[in-house]
């Protein structure tokens, strides 16, 4: 038998909008994972993709001019540029939208019906009279039912996370027109969920699911488990279910058998790799799915259950995590708390947030905040001042006094062996996900070396040239003392570990080596691994993050909006002042020395008055007589060169012409318009 190998894959970021630090959170807790069983010499392998259907994306495709196909393509694309900025070192990142995952969609598919797991009803269904479509939960908004809530979305509450019906929720509209849905009848195809609750309550009851998820779980066991609608209406972006032709694969049905398919396709990539090895029923290897806690129920409960009756194996552990929250609030576009990764990158280093994260992360599924002050802080005193401070404090004496080498022996084996046998116990933080406690074990060490430094204090041995041995041994000590940090903090800060390893010029740092020293080698003159956190930088971040909000939030104008811009905001008040009337023209010609001027009487009920209109690049003098408009009646008389003007006519102006704004016919001068 093989040695035992372990699959990790990160939940797929739905391609429908960019990668954000809620996001970053996740593919930074699983990256870290990965690369600790890596860096413990275990074969890992790192698989994700692009969750690519859906309605969403159907109706974004549609609102800008595109396929879906071509939509899906480009989010893939940014999400991997995202990823990568962040290095998160992915093996394979696909998209759902795939021939693999279609086979194995309908392979689950079919053998949960030839098992008779599938079942087939009429339902009801909310429909939207406006757009002509069935309307997805996601897509129908109105008060929850359990704790009512409003503003709640079809399928759960975001405030008591309860789940139910659309057909439970109170006040129901729809999010594209605002109107009322009609319920409408369709035929749905279901996945019997409860032929599976003996064997999904021994299985959520073992280390594959977390206690926090297992007591949670216990209230769906509670209610009856109910069968899984499956399948969607027509419009929709996505497979079809085999036998039909207007019916599709709800996108949580093959959402999670991306996994499946990503993998499949790494492994006709990679053909000493076996797929049956991970995912035939009963395989030895190890599979990890790392999810937020939104999404448990998908996949602590219909993902194993499918898996189970399609014959493919269950996952080893699903482990949930939190939601991040920014200065001790939920996500907010408005408040500029949601941070897109793009925006992140142009002003902060990625390793920062990498190691922030690290330091907060748990085995737990509390909620993690970040805030950017204590950001600010624990990156610049852990980070920079006790760790690569040790490097930029010892470096330059051994380049400059001993031609960047190394002394043959370390001054203080103790101090040494103390960091390479707290190399086991952070290897156990790490792989049981409680990152907090391996970056506090990390920096205990970083304070025991930057205390050895301080009691040698080499800038004041160096003084003294009797002392120039001790400087060697105490520098030599220090950076080997380094190497074993940046061994532990590899996982976490990847591009900084590896700017240190050129700087030692080591071999790559992994747990395995690190009780290798350093000595008697020669080492590159000390370049800054990373600088400390500016504060004006996530400052200018958050500015950033709250404009192009604001941009989001504003509509694309077209036509006379965008050629001619909306004028300031003014009050009921300030438009109550006008008074408009209608009038007709009884006279009308053009003003001699002007362009654009036409003088026009007009008859306001009885009264005449004279004004100066600019419409001649639309309008003779000959055809306005007789015709009837609009006119502010009680603008301030304005003395022209041309003579008096005693209102203002109301005209539309676009960009070649005018339009005269005028009344229904039978309009009587004088009447007000309000």
């Amino acid at each position: 038998m093989s040695k035992k190998q372990t699959l990790v894959t990160m939940a797929l970021p739905y391609a429908n909008g960019d990668v954000h630090l809620g996001n970053l959170l996740e593919a930074i807790q699983t990256d870290i994972f990965v690369r600790v069983l890596r860096a413990n010499e275990e074969t890992c392998h790192f698989v994700s993709g692009s969750d690519a259907h859906g309605t969403p994306i159907m109706l974004n495709a549609q609102k800008q001019g595109i396929g879906p196909e071509e939509l899906i393509t480009k989010a893939r694309a940014s999400q991997e540029q995202d990823f990568a900025g962040f290095s998160i070192n992915f093996d394979h990142f696909h998209t759902t939208h795939s021939e693999k995952n279609n086979y194995y969609a309908c392979d689950i598919y079919n053998k949960l019906q030839a098992k008779g797991d599938i079942s087939q009803r009429a339902i009801m269904q909310a429909f939207d009279p406006e757009k002509n479509m069935f309307l997805p939960d996601r897509f129908i908004k109105g008060e929850c039912p359990r704790c009512h809530a409003a503003d709640q979305y079809g399928d759960n509450c975001e405030v008591c996370g309860a789940t139910y019906s659309p057909a439970e929720l109170i006040n129901p509209v729809s999010a594209l027109t605002g109107v009322t849905p009609i319920n409408k009848e369709s035929e749905h195809y279901f996945f019997e969920l409860g032929h599976y609750e003996a064997f999904l309550k021994e299985w959520t009851a073992t280390d594959a699911v977390q206690p926090q998820m297992q007591n949670k779980l216990s209230e769906w066991f509670d209610a009856g488990l109910k069968a899984w609608d499956i399948s969607r209406d027509a419009p929709y972006f996505g497979f079809t279910i085999p036998g039909t032709t207007d019916k599709y694969f709800y996108v949580w049905m093959d959402a999670p058998i991306g996994y499946m398919a990503s993998f499949a396709e790494y492994c006709e990539k990679n053909t000493d790799i076996n797929f049956d090895d991970f995912w035939r029923e009963g395989a030895s290897h190890e599979l990890y799915h790392f999810i937020g806690k939104d999404i448990m129920y998908f996949h602590n409960l219909f993902w194993p259950a499918m898996l189970k009756g399609a014959g493919y194996r269950t996952p080893t552990a699903i482990y949930c995590h939190g939601f991040l929250t920014l200065d001790g609030q939920k996500m907010s576009k408005s408040r500029g708390t949601f941070i897109k990764a793009k925006t992140y990158l142009e002003h902060l280093n990625p390793e920062y947030l990498r190691y922030y994260l690290a330091s907060k992360l748990n085995a737990g599924v509390s909620d993690i905040d970040l805030c950017w002050d204590d950001f600010t802080n624990k990156v610049n005193a852990d980070l920079v001042g006790k760790v690569i401070n040790i490097a930029s404090r010892c470096a330059n004496f051994i380049s400059k006094r001993f031609d960047g080498k190394l002394a043959s022996k370390l001054e203080n084996e103790t101090l040494f062996e103390q960091g390479v046998n707290a190399g086991d116990t952070i290897l156990t933080f790490f792989k049981e996900r409680n990152y907090h406690l391996a970056v506090q074990a990390i920096m205990r060490y970083a304070d025991s070396v930057n205390q050895y430094i301080d009691a040698n204090k080499p800038w004041e041995l160096i003084k003294d040239p009797n002392n120039l041995e001790k400087v060697h041994l105490v520098c030599t000590q220090a950076l080997n003392c380094f190497k074993l940090l940046m061994t532990y903090l590899k996982p976490i800060i990847p591009t900084i570990a590896q700017g240190a390893e050129d700087f030692l010029q080591c071999e790559p740092l992994t747990f395995i080596n690190r009780n290798k020293a350093l000595l008697d080698t020669t080492i590159n003159r000390y370049q800054p691994l990373v600088t400390r956190v500016c504060p004006t930088k996530v400052e200018t971040m958050q500015e950033q993050a709250k404009q192009e909000a604001a941009e989001a939030a504003t509509p694309t104008l077209t036509g006379p909006l965008a050629d001619f811009p909306l004028k300031e905001e003014i009050s009921f008040d300030d438009f109550a002042k006008l008074d408009l009337r209608i009038v007709t023209i009884v006279h009308a010609e053009a003003v001699e020395g002007a362009d654009k001027l036409i003088k026009v009487i007009v008859d306001m009920g009885g009264i005449e008055k004279q004004v100066f209109a600019g419409i001649k690049k639309a309008f003779s003098p000959e055809e306005l007589i007789g015709k009837q408009t609009v006119m502010v009646a009680n603008l301030a008389p304005r003395k022209m060169r041309f003579g008096l003007s005693e209102g203002m006519l109301l005209v539309a102006s676009g960009k070649e012409t005018l339009w005269l704004i005028s009344p229904q016919e039978g309009a009587e001068p004088g009447t007000p318009v309000k």
